[in-house]
């Protein structure tokens, strides 16, 4: 069997290490916001080259208290991509705005031609989503929030490590925000998540929701006190898995020159077949956080796969207006055509740094032998 995604070599690789690091974590008898998150966020900060940053407990988080911090009013509006994750647009929606669809392009990112129609003077922010390892365009982004006066908010879940103009993914706007979940290309395990930021006073914000609405950061003579500033929530990340992504953390560039051979091997030998393969585009550097593919008949060719055991996701099925819970909520439906399309034809191959040359080859051996079939 090829598992699409797997942890369990990478945990075997570095065992002694993180329960080492569990293990003296624990026995210093503190849990939340100890040493070693407060290491982690200063690592981390200091390898994106951010001036701030925190931890909290997910990538949903930090895109809700990131959007948390603009007091967004009903009916307030955000500009996102149709093809994204739900986190995305839950988020919008429990800070109290709502979700303002974009199609994407052949690369399956925001389509920024069509951001500048789907602005309105409700439109607060935008949330460029830089998927499957590359980054949005950057440059127009950029110039058309500043045009129109809008917070850009960088969803960077899958882009840990990107680079556009060689400057890193969530470096950008306002806010970047990152995910920990055990998938990802720094991954822990359990939940977890990071918000960079270059402005002080949004940094002060974030870590007062982050905590209760509690101060941490300004020298009231509430800091550090249980009182609270302003209605916050709870998104900790604990000290045991900030321990270990700490260590992995200095791995990363490893991980992502592993990942980045792998898809150098997929696009080798794939090119010769009508799949349509990832492209690297112009001032981007692509990390290949997963290997996604195109073929108008991608439900057979993965059934076929599944019956060799070879294991592959769809990443996504569905485009976030046909989804039940918010095709009431999105209303500019008829322009999201190229989203509808893709998610009927994407699916992604097994990638992830220990995944091994012979588990490549018999991917791609079997993928054309279907192909040639159908």
């Amino acid at each position: 069997m090829i598992k699409f995604w797997s942890y369990d070599r990478e945990y075997k690789k570095y065992k002694k290490i993180i329960l080492k690091n569990i293990d003296k974590t624990i026995n210093r008898g503190n849990i939340f916001f100890g040493d070693q998150i407060r290491n982690f966020e200063k690592n981390f900060i200091k390898k994106y080259k951010a001036k701030y940053g925190i931890a909290v407990g997910s990538g949903t988080d930090a895109l809700l208290i990131s959007l948390k911090t603009l007091n967004l009013k009903p009916g307030d509006e955000v500009i996102t991509a149709a093809n994204t994750a739900i986190p995305t647009i839950s988020a919008i929606i429990n800070a109290g705005g709502k979700p303002k669809l974009v199609d994407i392009r052949e690369d399956y990112l925001i389509d920024v031609t069509k951001i500048k129609k789907a602005i309105t003077k409700k439109t607060k922010a935008i949330i460029p989503v830089h998927l499957y390892g590359q980054m949005c365009d950057m440059d127009s982004i950029q110039k058309i929030a500043k045009k129109n006066k809008i917070v850009i908010i960088e969803d960077c879940a899958q882009s840990q490590g990107a680079k556009f103009k060689n400057k890193f993914s969530g470096t950008f706007g306002k806010f970047g925000c990152f995910s920990f979940y055990p998938t990802k290309i720094l991954g822990g395990y359990s939940d977890g998540g990071f918000i960079l930021t270059n402005d002080f006073n949004s940094f002060k914000k974030i870590k007062r929701i982050r905590f209760y609405g509690i101060e941490t950061v300004e020298k009231t003579k509430f800091k550090n006190k249980y009182y609270a500033n302003e209605n916050g929530l709870n998104s900790r990340l604990d000290e045991i898995q900030s321990s270990i992504l700490n260590f992995k953390l200095k791995k990363i560039d490893d991980f992502i020159r592993r990942r980045k051979q792998i898809a150098k091997d997929y696009i080798s030998k794939l090119s010769s077949t009508n799949l349509k393969l990832p492209l690297e585009n112009m001032n981007n550097n692509h990390v290949y956080h997963l290997f996604t593919v195109y073929h108008p008949k991608a439900n057979i060719i993965k059934r076929n796969l599944d019956k060799l055991k070879i294991h592959t996701r769809t990443i996504y099925p569905y485009p976030i207006h046909k989804m039940k819970a918010y095709s009431k909520i999105i209303k500019n439906k008829k322009n999201l055509k190229n989203s509808e399309k893709k998610s009927r034809g994407i699916f992604c191959l097994p990638l992830y740094p220990e995944l091994k040359k012979k588990e490549i080859n018999k991917v791609c051996f079997s993928l054309k032998k279907i192909l040639k079939k159908i």
